[in-house]
């Protein structure tokens, strides 16, 4: 059985000093972005969400980071998460090297875009 945490800041602190580091950089990038989100555990990972709905999610593994979903974005920013894809939404960060912080920033805003888009359509 998987543990649980009670806490993001216990999720984190149970993992090995370089993993957490990489963890602790993803979260701080995350919050500045969307600094009105709250934090929680949701299905064993480490979650940001907005209005109580899951905006994203990131979780420590053996051998990288991994963020989920990860929404598409213009031409750019697929050439630039392309070698971290490793399925249509999610995205996989060697632990090994250090965690690109402006292309969390990027997927935590495009992450942003898509809930207020199906805000707005939701309201029509």
């Amino acid at each position: 059985m998987a543990p649980r945490f009670a806490s993001v800041d216990d999720y984190i602190a149970s993992y090995p000093e370089e993993t957490r580091s990489q963890l602790a950089g993803v979260r701080r990038t995350i919050h500045a972005a969307a600094p009105h989100a709250a934090e929680k555990i949701s299905y064993g990972m480490a979650t940001f969400t907005v209005d109580g709905k899951p905006l994203i999610y990131y979780a420590g593994w053996k051998n990288h980071v991994g963020l989920y979903p990860v929404p598409t974005g213009d031409s750019d920013f697929e050439d630039a998460i392309g070698p971290y894809r490793r399925a249509k939404d999610t995205v996989r960060f060697p632990i090994n090297r250090p965690v690109p912080l402006h292309l969390i920033s990027e997927i935590t805003e495009l992450c942003l875009q898509r809930r207020a888009a199906i805000a707005e359509a939701s309201e029509s």
